[in-house]
């Protein structure tokens, strides 16, 4: 009875770490995250540890979280890991208001992000002698 497993939507060689309803905006995340795109898994950490971003933190928590997705349930060598990709989209907006001058308000916006990060292993090249 149920439903028929669902395919994996990403390769063998692929695993991923979702955060959702992070509380930055998107545009500031995607800084971050356009930071390690591409880079191998211990050079973005590396990137992540000495960021000043406030959001940085969280970012290092989710590729972390990837890293261990991909050992512990795909069995990837984390040596060759890259990080594939990096993207942000958006969440939940707050609406909050401020009183303002002559008996005005305003309204503040509050956005969240979702981050989802996703490691690729990539086989080393044959050094030639």
């Amino acid at each position: 009875m149920g439903k028929a497993k669902a395919p994996r939507r990403l390769a063998d060689n692929e695993a991923r770490a979702v955060t959702r309803t992070i509380r930055v905006s998107p545009q500031k995340l995607n800084l971050v995250a356009a930071m390690i795109r591409g880079k191998k898994v211990s050079a973005a950490l590396a990137d992540l540890e000495f960021s000043r971003r406030r959001i940085a933190g969280t970012v290092r928590k989710t590729l972390e979280s990837a890293i261990a997705n991909a050992e512990n349930n795909h069995d990837l060598d984390v040596d060759s890991l890259v990080v594939k990709e990096a993207y942000v989209g958006k969440s939940l907006v707050m609406k909050r208001f401020m009183a303002r001058g002559r008996g005005r308000a305003s309204r503040i916006e509050k956005p969240f992000s979702n981050l989802t990060i996703i490691v690729h292993e990539v086989e080393e090249q044959e050094e030639a002698a």
